[in-house]
């Protein structure tokens, strides 16, 4: 997408450290962090919301749900960490590009 700051990231025109990376995702730290530790989790292909998501694309979430535990000690996430999607405007998607937030380093608060 032309206008994704996401997609701008993966392709290199932003700068952002790369935590993580591979031929399917990368790893950021969030720049509006909402706990001690919060990192996003993207994947190179652009989609923006889970419905548009078709077979090719749930293989790459499932990778990345695969990849994410193996990041847990390199991350600081050993005592656990929230995983959340937020989907559309009422969801608190600010921008639209399929990402994974991942949150700790504290004790978080409760739904």
């Amino acid at each position: 997408m032309e206008n994704c700051i996401f997609c701008k990231i993966i392709a290199g025109e932003i700068p952002s450290p790369r935590l993580y990376e591979d031929d399917q995702m990368i790893v950021i730290r969030d720049i509006e962090p909402r706990a001690k530790l919060h990192y996003l989790c993207m994947p190179k292909v652009h989609f923006a919301t889970l419905k548009e998501m078709d077979d090719a694309r749930a293989e790459i979430v499932k990778h990345i749900f695969a990849v994410i535990p193996t990041l847990e000690k390199e991350l600081g996430l050993e005592e656990g960490y929230r995983v959340v999607i937020n989907q559309g405007t009422n969801g608190g998607q600010t921008v639209p590009h399929l990402h994974i937030h991942l949150l700790g380093g504290e004790v978080l608060g409760g739904f």
